[in-house]
């Protein structure tokens, strides 16, 4: 593949070109297809001719960039991820060579790359690099503040040299911490991070607002509840405990089971990110949720029900420290303001996500192996003991 930039490259049209999606799997049974008028945006949505979406090798990234790819042909990609352990390039196998995409392997916190690929005609970034899991802030929080802090203050740094480039930082709900029973959280909620992995990107958030307020960058961020769905890395509940049931495994289910999340199908974050970015407002927050809301033993029970499993295949461990009870989000003003609604509904998006990872176990079986099992038998290991004391 060339290494020359899709942005500057003038033999390409982007326009009425066709999405790359040879040889891939469908994974979105139940759902209907986001035309532009239900991505939410608004008629007089802003158009970008290149963004650079960076972690766009991991979960949430390389979906997103799959979206734009499909939904928006006048746009290119330009996919900075520095792979770690769960950056996978077969996460964008079958659109590594789309003539809309170019995959860069390279860090956020390198300051000479980032700026060189800002230069490359870039108008936007939505920044899904990060450190994402809460347990591995609790063993390491050193990594999750050099990527998701250091990684962000090096963008923004940039793009204050740049400053018609419009930024998205993607957030988490996690940043409002545990809610009350009953309450949901809008924008205005104060932020109250319960985790290492919550607190750094409460900092980010601060970090890019502040960056607005002194240098008059364009910023705008989104706070999504839960994410599930295709390509999902096999450490998070939903794919470890799919996969751990294929494998005619327990699955370890944290504390009495009962804290309360709300999930969402990736495809459903992608669109709304889309939005956020063509049509939010500067400087403004969105929160991202379906409303759609279990418990983790209600989530537990409907997979095993979708696999043909039973509570015997629930294994009780000890709980995480400060596991945050509950979270809820008020995702009105998104609707509100850009018109943005959920396409997918938990149970058909969960089913068409099980039968992903059975139909892809090629995909995740080398991925649960190695360091990974490793990183298994360090998490849960020494809890399974505890939970049987």
């Amino acid at each position: 593949m060339s290494t020359e930039s899709p942005c500057q490259n003038p033999e390409i049209r982007p326009a009425g070109s066709r999405s790359h999606t040879a040889g891939s799997r469908s994974h979105t049974a139940g759902s209907r297809s986001h035309t532009a008028l239900e991505t939410g945006s608004p008629a007089d949505a802003r158009s970008f001719r290149c963004v650079l979406v960076t972690g766009g090798a991991g979960f949430i990234g390389c979906n997103l960039v799959r979206w734009i790819l499909e939904h928006r042909p006048q746009t290119l990609v330009i996919n900075l991820d520095a792979l770690t352990y769960a950056g996978n390039p077969a996460n964008i196998a079958d659109i590594r060579d789309h003539e809309r995409h170019r995959f860069v392997h390279g860090d956020i916190c390198d300051e000479k790359l980032v700026g060189s690929l800002l230069d490359e005609g870039v108008d936007a970034v939505i920044n899904a690099a990060a450190h994402s899991h809460v347990d591995r802030s609790l063993m390491r929080g050193d990594e999750f503040v050099a990527t998701n802090v250091g990684g962000v203050q090096v963008i923004l740094d940039a793009i204050k040299a740049r400053p018609q480039i419009r930024f998205v930082q993607v957030s988490t709900d996690e940043i409002y911490g545990s809610l009350p029973p009953d309450e949901r959280c809008d924008e205005n909620w104060p932020p109250a991070p319960g985790n290492p992995y919550a607190a750094t990107k409460a900092a980010a958030e601060l970090l890019a607002l502040s960056y607005r307020n002194s240098f008059g960058l364009d910023v705008v961020i989104s706070r999504c509840c839960n994410n599930f769905g295709p390509y999902h890395y096999p450490e998070k509940m939903i794919p470890l405990f799919i996969t751990n049931l294929l494998d005619g495994l327990r699955v370890p289910l944290y504390g009495d089971g009962l804290n309360y999340r709300e999930w969402i199908h990736v495809e459903d974050h992608c669109s709304a990110l889309v939005a956020i970015l063509e049509s939010g407002r500067s400087g403004e927050a969105y929160n991202i949720s379906s409303g759609t809301g279990l418990t983790n033993l209600e989530l537990t029970r409907r997979i095993l029900d979708l696999l043909g499993k039973d509570d015997s295949s629930v294994e009780y461990v000890k709980d995480r420290p400060g596991h945050d009870r509950r979270y809820a989000l008020d995702s009105r003003k998104i609707a509100a303001e850009l018109g943005w609604q959920p396409r997918h509904n938990l149970k058909d998006g969960l089913r068409a996500t099980c039968e992903w990872f059975q139909a892809n176990e090629q995909w995740w079986r080398p991925i649960k192996s190695g360091a990974y099992r490793k990183y298994y038998q360090q998490q849960y290991a020494e809890r399974l003991k505890s939970a049987a004391i």
